[in-house]
C-alpha cells in the first residue's frame, strides 16, 4: 500500500525513495535523541584531556555524585582533585578529597554510579569497627571481604543513591579525617 499525503485538499501518492528519505531522516533523528549527551561525553582513559568535576558529573549522570562531592567540599572545606592514575586496575581520571595531605577518599567515576576508595587504616580501625553494627549490610559486607594488608583495608564501595550506604560513607571519612 503507498503512502499517502494530502497535499492540500488532494491525496498525493509519494514516491519510493521519499518514503526511504522520510524513514532515514525520522529514524536519525531518533537515533540522536538516544545517543544525546553521548556524543560529548568524556574520554575517561584521555590523559592528554583532563576533565573538570561538571564534566565528569556529567559522565556519571547521576545527580548524588555532585551532591557528595558538594558534602564533603562543605564538611571539611577541601577541593577536589582531579588526578589521572595510571593503576592498572583503575587506568583514567579519578577524583581525589584531601585534606591537611591526607586522603579522606578517592572517587572512580562510572556510568550511572560511582566507586568510592576509603582506607581504612590503623588509627581508624577500631573505631570503624565499632560502628560497623550499624552500618548497611553491605558496607558490612564489603568491610569484612576486604583482606587487610599492612594494617589497612582498602575498602571500593559502589555508591547510587542517598540511601543509607551514602550517610555510612560520609561517617567513615569523618573518622578518617579525626584520626
Amino acid at each position: 500500500m503507498p503512502y499517502i499525503q494530502e497535499v492540500g485538499n488532494q491525496p498525493e501518492k509519494l514516491p519510493i525513495s521519499t518514503l526511504s528519505d522520510l524513514w532515514y531522516h525520522e529514524r536519525t533523528k531518533a537515533i540522536s535523541r538516544s545517543l544525546e549527551g553521548y556524543i560529548n561525553m568524556i574520554d575517561l582513559q584521555d590523559k592528554s584531556n583532563c576533565p573538570t568535576i561538571e564534566e565528569i558529573g556529567e559522565y556519571v549522570r547521576n545527580p548524588v555524585f555532585m551532591q557528595f562531592c558538594s558534602e564533603v567540599k562543605g564538611a571539611y572545606k577541601c577541593n577536589e582533585k582531579i588526578e589521572y592514575s595510571m593503576c592498572s586496575l583503575e587506568k583514567g581520571w579519578n577524583v581525589k578529597f584531601k585534606k591537611s595531605g591526607k586522603s579522606l577518599c578517592t572517587i572512580y567515576p562510572r556510568e550511572g554510579y560511582f566507586t568510592i576508595l576509603i582506607v581504612v587504616g590503623r588509627k581508624e580501625k577500631t573505631l570503624i569497627e565499632e560502628m560497623l553494627p550499624d552500618c548497611a549490610v553491605e558496607l558490612q559486607n564489603i568491610y569484612n571481604h576486604t583482606k587487610e594488608w599492612n594494617g589497612q583495608r582498602w575498602l571500593m564501595i559502589d555508591l547510587e543513591d542517598k540511601e543509607r550506604l551514602y550517610n555510612d560513607i560520609l561517617r567513615f571519612i569523618q573518622i578518617r579525617r579525626n584520626s
